[in-house]
């Protein structure tokens, strides 16, 4: 168990929505109950609605039982003294000088941005007009933080005229899940994998994050985001970074940001050929998924019937540095695919000369490394069959983290969120580690617009467009799931 942490007041802006209902509340819950926050620490849950705290309490204790939470209702009981409802429009000026009249200004104050992001400025602007970003107030930011390069210079600029970058903390939760957490440690813990992270063993990497879901009712806002800005600018590309960034010295917030900026810094830049051959765009279609019907997007609430916005993207990127010239990285996501996946699977060279007959197929050393649902790491090796043969099989080692450890598994929210009030960035996403992001992206962008690229269609409940595939198959390579 962690030692209790200082006492704190966290304002969650968009306390009605259910970032904070069905995440962050059920995460600070566990949190609690792990013993990790301090009694006299408060939540301050900010709505327009009118409505009292014992009711907000209410609707936050269904959707969290709803999210599968278990809930101990003595915890519960004592963790929802903690909480409160504020009555708050972000645009009127006057609500902030009532919170601030509520807040405990020798604590430290977090307010965690759980709002639409172009709601961000006025947020931070009416903060530092009360007087509520003094030096031990911390800003956090959800994703996404504009639609490119100039949207997010945007906000980045004008929060940065309240708050320090030191102050700043860019939410990606990807990087608080325990697996990804542990992607390091295998890296950098083990002789035997370091030795060979790179392109002198290593064939290939893919980094796969599919949804069996489609968009629901989020219709308007996939609209004007798709795909590529969702998951690909952000997740895809943070994960790319832990994979491939060279050992840090330590584990000091910055040390680590410099090293996963470095390799921003060394993808190849996408010219317009590269991103019409090497970027694979994919709209789901009707289909089924589960054995259950389900319809394409274009049949979507609230998308256009001849929309050509993305839920599917297959690409490769190339790291020009020492370590991985030559070595192709590919980055997958889409909604309504087959199931649902996040894994990284280091694909090792063949060995250079075999004397065991096999079966046919391609058996070379595998890594996978399983983020959700389960989180495991399976190494892939071949073995003799039994018997009167010498003839190889594919074996596994599979390593599962629930069975190994039988502690309970933190949630990525609950990890940043413990980093967050200690003070720790390490898991926060730097001003330039985004700048260098949305550099690389935007030539697709810009490409997919001047040319109206449209998607490739796929049956809902499939691995994506047949061109995904064919991707891999120029190279003379397969995706995981089809040698699996």
């Amino acid at each position: 168990m962690v030692s209790k942490l200082e006492c704190f007041d966290m304002v969650l802006f968009g306390g009605t929505g259910d970032l904070v209902k069905r995440k962050l509340l059920p995460a600070l819950y566990n949190a609690f109950v792990d013993g990790n926050i301090d009694s006299s620490s408060r939540f301050f849950c900010l709505g327009r609605g009118d409505m009292s705290s014992e009711d907000y309490i209410t609707s936050a204790h269904k959707y969290a039982t709803d999210a599968k939470n278990k809930i101990d209702p003595h915890h519960w009981s004592e963790f929802i003294k903690l909480i409160n409802y504020v009555q708050l429009d972000v645009n009127d000026e006057a609500g902030y000088s009532k919170l601030g009249s509520v807040l405990d200004q020798n604590k430290t104050n977090i307010y965690y941005l759980s709002t639409a992001p172009e709601l961000f400025k006025t947020i931070s602007h009416n903060l530092a007009k009360s007087g509520l970003n003094h030096e031990r107030s911390r800003v956090v930011l959800e994703k996404p933080l504009g639609n490119d390069l100039a949207s997010s210079n945007d906000i980045n600029d004008y929060v940065a005229q309240y708050f320090k970058e030191d102050q700043i903390y860019r939410i990606d939760h990807f990087l608080g899940k325990e697996s990804v957490q542990n992607l390091m440690a295998v890296r950098f813990g083990n002789t035997l994998f370091e030795a060979l992270w790179r392109r002198q063993w290593v064939n290939s990497v893919q980094i796969t994050v599919s949804e069996d879901i489609g968009v629901g009712s989020r219709g308007d806002f996939y609209e004007h985001t798709g795909a590529l800005r969702d998951m690909l600018q952000n997740h895809l590309l943070q994960m790319l970074c832990i994979v491939a960034m060279e050992p840090p010295s330590s584990l000091d917030a910055d040390v680590k940001r410099n090293k996963k900026l470095k390799v921003l810094r060394s993808l190849k830049p996408l010219s317009e050929d590269d991103v019409l051959k090497n970027v694979i765009k994919g709209q789901y279609k009707a289909g089924a998924v589960a054995g259950q019907s389900v319809k394409g997007y274009l049949e979507e609430e609230k998308v256009a019937p001849n929309s050509i916005t993305e839920t599917f993207v297959a690409l490769k990127a190339e790291i020009q540095n020492w370590r991985w010239a030559g070595v192709p990285f590919y980055l997958r996501t889409g909604k309504r695919m087959q199931e649902k996946v996040a894994e990284i699977v280091i694909q090792f060279k063949d060995i250079p000369c075999k004397i065991f007959p096999t079966s046919g197929g391609t058996f070379a050393n595998r890594l996978i490394i399983r983020i959700q649902p389960e989180e495991t790491v399976k190494l892939f090796f071949l073995a003799k069959q039994p018997g009167d043969t010498n003839r190889l099989q594919p074996v596994y080692l599979d390593l599962d983290f629930n069975e190994m450890f039988h502690a309970r598994r933190t949630d990525g929210y609950e990890r940043l969120l413990l980093d967050i009030i200690r003070g720790n960035l390490s898991l926060s996403v730097r001003r330039d580690e985004q700048i260098a992001a949305w550099k690389w992206v935007e030539p697709i962008l810009e490409t997919w617009k001047e040319l109206k690229v449209a998607p490739k269609q796929y049956p809902a409940g499939t691995w994506g467009p047949a061109s995904s595939s064919a991707l891999l198959a120029r190279d003379g390579l397969y995706w995981h799931e089809e040698i699996a």
